[in-house]
């Protein structure tokens, strides 16, 4: 089951997670997810909620690889356009570890 946190900035929340092994990028990386999604699991979330602006929204997901333990990190906006297909299959991914 992932664990949310909650951080002052997008920024803190990549600080802690690279600290704790969350190194690998995901963002760059994404066929590893798109590829083969079974293989992965989310175990940190941190949503960033800007004060003015929905544009500042922002999801931070701390993703461990079930096969091999690689630990690294995916960042997705909120907006429509920002959702990629990797976040798409994490928000799936995330409905389907948290049951």
């Amino acid at each position: 089951m992932a664990h949310t946190y909650h951080y002052a900035t997008v920024s803190e929340a990549l600080d802690e997670l690279n600290e704790n092994g969350f190194t690998h990028d995901f963002n760059i990386n994404e066929k590893d997810i798109v590829s083969h999604p079974e293989n992965y699991e989310i175990v940190h979330i941190y949503r960033y909620e800007g004060d003015s602006s929905p544009d500042d929204e922002a999801t931070v997901y701390g993703i461990k690889s079930i096969k091999n333990g690689k630990k690294g990190v995916f960042v997705t906006g909120f907006s429509a356009n920002s959702e990629s297909e990797a976040a798409k299959i994490l928000i799936d991914l995330s409905i389907k570890r948290s049951r």
